[in-house]
């Protein structure tokens, strides 16, 4: 009886050693895992705030008129409507007063209406040309509240899907974008003209 459990033993002693060097054989193989790397290292001066314009961005935007290098997408009334330069997804864009001002109690009645008209159009374009399963909406007032352009007040809509989050924006301070500025303004501007 002694010498069956001795047996029982060596025998399971080798399962595992067999067991082990075969995981470990798998894992040796898929080690280092293959990965692909996005460099961006102009969105490090952003993110750092080393870029700071003597101008507004926004209102540089205006003067330049509808067109992909200037990310404007169309003007309506007192308001404009903006892609935003480091999108978190595509289709993200920025509504704001054409008029440069930073306070959101410094709104005039009419240009109160004419941001949250031209918003409401733009999320009927986006969810026409996107059909997103829901969106972000809001602005960050003051500097301390997140807004990267404080002085000219300005509305963020974006469109979300399900699974559209990863870790890399946690991680890596990057954004995987599925579509190019380009294209995006290129898709918009024809529902506002």
């Amino acid at each position: 009886m002694a010498k069956k459990k001795v047996a029982k033993k060596k025998a399971t002693k080798k399962a595992t050693k067999t067991g082990s060097k075969k995981s470990t054989a798998k894992s040796a193989s898929r080690w280092p895992a293959q990965k692909q790397v996005l460099f961006r290292p102009e969105r490090l001066k952003y993110v750092r705030k080393l870029i700071r314009s003597e101008t507004c961005v926004f209102c540089e935007a205006r003067e330049k008129g509808v067109k992909p290098e200037s990310l404007l997408v169309a003007t309506h009334g007192s308001a404009m409507l903006i892609l935003n330069k480091y999108p978190y997804n595509a289709g993200h864009l920025l509504v704001l007063t054409t008029r440069h001002v930073g306070r959101f109690e410094d709104l005039k009645p009419e240009e109160l209406a004419d941001t949250q008209a031209l918003l409401q159009k733009a999320m009927r374009a986006l969810t026409e040309l996107y059909s997103p399963g829901g969106f972000n909406m809001g602005l960050n007032l003051g500097s301390v509240a997140g807004a990267g352009i404080p002085d000219h007040l300005h509305w963020h809509l974006i469109p979300r899907w399900p699974g559209d989050s990863n870790f890399f924006p946690l991680i890596a301070e990057t954004k995987v974008v599925i579509e190019t500025l380009e294209r995006t303004h290129e898709r918009l501007v024809p529902y506002f003209t």
